[in-house]
């Protein structure tokens, strides 16, 4: 089967807004082994809208429309799909309930804006929407599909896990082939010493196909492998998995949608460790991705933002003498903040971050870029310099991940010199 996806709005043209539906809509086609023909965005105008549907719909067996389907003057997309397929709104009864049940859970007014929401095309199955008052739309002229969601995401993603997806699978029936997919995330080795490590890729794969997929995180490398059975093409998945890890093993922190800071979590509460953390040129983006992680408090016991000298040597007790010899930004002073938050809190392990962000800052000996992380538990107390590159919001993003994977290196007694 052949799909589109056709994403609705200004705000999305003019990069006010990602478009983040698209990726996730389209993750979850492949899943179910919905072939994506194409994406587009497509501005707030009705003859625009329309002549997308008309495209879309002649040459695919799936289209999926998000966005425009709001209480207000510019959301277009439910006039369009009227147009489009010459029906009429009516109202729905269940439609017009659950919008009714939002308001008042909230203790808010409805209005009759909101109430006019429960009108969907006569021809089409609504979406209800337990996250919003908007309902979608799933729409079947001609053997084909034609499927019609909010642009808010979360309200998307409701709407897709408990009604699309389902409702796809039971259509797509009996498969000939089944196709398997394993993301293998890697972090500290850069994508084309990943290439090389992992050596004549043909050989390795046996027919299945890899993508390189970098970012300021890491490398993600996408496998996918299909047989005449989903045994088979899991058990081809298993095998190449092993091969790499042979290769890359080390680089590899986990799969699918895993998180380096919930690998770490989950490390640090086998091993009933408590951690904390010291930061200065990561401003607290490390605390900040560990608390995200639900129980959090079982293992991570306090964080600080020391950024000034004198925060370093007031609240983590690094030695005057040492600053002023090496500067803040040292593997000195690395080792010794790591050493005073571990001291002061009483911790098992002590992390901590110092360096260079940028645009400014920089001196002819320390570039932009230049990074320090140390960290120190009861055997040892260390620090490693990174070099990153000039943007200070990546170099923030790169810090914080070279400090978890340094911590998840240091509970598992990798080493992180290669």
């Amino acid at each position: 089967m052949k799909a589109e996806i056709i994403t609705i709005g200004d705000e999305i043209l003019i990069g006010q807004t990602l478009n983040t539906n698209a990726a996730f809509i389209g993750s979850k086609l492949t899943e179910l082994q919905i072939d994506v023909s194409f994406t587009c965005v497509v501005h707030d105008n009705e003859d625009d809208i329309k002549n997308e549907f008309k495209r879309s719909f002649e040459i695919n067996d799936i289209t999926i429309v998000t966005g425009g389907l709001g209480p207000t003057h510019d959301d277009i997309t439910r006039k369009c799909v009227v147009d489009f397929f010459k029906t009429e709104l009516v109202q729905n009864s269940e439609v017009l309930s659950d919008i009714k049940k939002f308001f008042e859970v909230r203790g808010r007014q409805l209005t009759k804006t909101n109430e006019g929401q429960a009108l969907v095309p006569k021809i089409a199955t609504p979406i209800r929407n337990s996250r919003g008052t908007a309902p979608g739309f799933w729409i079947e002229r001609n053997n084909k599909l034609f499927i019609v969601m909010p642009g808010v995401p979360y309200e998307m993603k409701g709407m897709m896990e408990n009604f699309v997806i389902p409702e796809l699978n039971e259509k797509i029936g009996e498969r000939k082939i089944f196709k398997s997919t394993v993301n293998l995330l890697t972090t500290g080795i850069p994508e084309s010493v990943l290439y090389d490590r992992l050596g004549n890729l043909d050989e390795l794969l046996g027919g299945a196909s890899m993508a390189f997929l970098p970012s300021q995180f890491g490398v993600k490398m996408r496998i996918t492998a299909q047989a005449d059975s989903k045994e088979k093409s899991q058990n081809m998945l298993d095998v190449i998995e092993q091969k790499i890890r042979s290769h890359v093993g080390r680089f590899i922190y986990g799969k699918n949608d895993d998180l380096l800071e919930g690998v770490v979590a989950k490390l640090l509460n086998d091993r009933n460790l408590k951690l904390s953390v010291a930061e200065s040129c990561t401003g607290g983006l490390i605390a900040n991705r560990l608390t995200n992680i639900s129980g959090s408090s079982k293992f991570m016991e306090r964080g600080v933002v020391a950024y000034s000298n004198a925060a370093k040597v007031e609240l983590l007790k690094v030695n005057e003498d040492t600053i002023a010899k090496y500067g803040a930004v040292s593997m000195e002073v690395a080792m010794q903040m790591a050493e005073g938050i571990k001291s002061v809190s009483g911790s098992d392990i002590g992390l901590a971050t110092t360096g260079i962000m940028g645009p400014t800052g920089a001196t002819p000996n320390k570039p932009v870029g230049l990074v320090y992380i140390g960290i120190c538990d009861d055997k040892i107390c260390s620090a490693k310099e990174f070099r990153f590159g000039d943007d200070r919001l990546l170099n923030k993003d790169r810090t914080s991940q070279a400090a978890l994977e340094m911590l998840r290196r240091n509970l598992l007694g990798i080493s992180y010199d290669d």
